[in-house]
């Protein structure tokens, strides 16, 4: 029986995304205030542990608090992680409901996005990942270091450094139950899929965060389902990411 979660987690995820925040100058402007980009995740925040926003934080919560409820098996697994927030968040879950059977998995290369492949993967032309891999490239032991700032580091916490192309396909990881891909580019996210979509638990959730705001990244979900026959409802959790959950 899993136990209701306690009141003051709104202010837990809160602490993880830091409203009160130093602001990075990236998708700022339009008359938007500082604190409504952090809130929704819009911004590339200084301090914060996560990019994503309120609305995303608490859908990634319901998705772990629904696959232990009903039993969904598998691990919890994310595809570039940055500083760690969402896993932070997902290992916290774990705990408060006593769930020491699943891992939560951090895929990343920590060095940061790798340059576009536009040979290979046309859908990437004109993104010039490797300008922001400055930004976006978090070491792992910056990254582990956030984890002991909230006491969430352990053996349930796993880390597989390198690049999605050489590590997914063969992974050490059985089933899924909650699959999130912020890989941005084309190239990173179908890798993503074909190396991790096939263990994903039915009943378990793909939570692609950049559908709505990377075209790239929305054709590589779209030419994946397609190929694989996918026909589950694509929902729009903030008008950037989504989530589907497998039949």
């Amino acid at each position: 029986m899993h136990e209701r979660m306690p009141s003051d987690w709104p202010l837990r995820r809160r602490v993880l995304l830091k409203v009160a925040n130093t602001f990075g100058p990236k998708l700022r402007g339009g008359g938007v205030s500082a604190q409504n980009y952090r809130e929704a995740g819009l911004d590339w925040p200084a301090e914060a542990e996560t990019m994503i926003g309120m609305k995303r934080l608490t859908s990634l919560q319901e998705c772990v608090e629904t696959v232990l409820a009903d039993d969904v098996p598998g691990d919890l697994v994310e595809t570039g992680v940055w500083r760690g927030g969402a896993c932070i968040l997902m290992r916290a879950v774990l705990a408060a409901y006593g769930d020491t059977t699943r891992s939560v998995w951090l895929c990343d290369s920590f060095q940061g996005v790798p340059r576009s492949d536009t040979e290979n993967y046309k859908a990437d032309k004109g993104i010039h990942a490797e300008i922001v891999a400055g930004i976006l490239g978090v070491s792992e032991d910056d990254v582990k270091k956030n984890f002991e700032r909230y006491g969430l580091l352990d053996d349930q916490v796993r880390f597989l450094p390198g690049w999605f192309k050489d590590t997914l396909h063969d992974a050490p990881i059985e089933r899924i139950s909650v699959l999130r891909l912020d890989g941005d580019l084309y190239e990173s996210t179908i890798q993503a899929l074909d190396g991790l979509y096939p263990r994903l638990s039915p009943g378990g959730f793909c939570i692609v965060d950049d559908y709505l705001a990377v075209k790239a990244c929305e054709k590589a979900v779209t030419d994946y389902r397609e190929k694989h026959g996918i026909t589950e409802e694509i929902i729009d959790i903030d008008g950037t990411g989504v989530l589907w959950r497998k039949k």
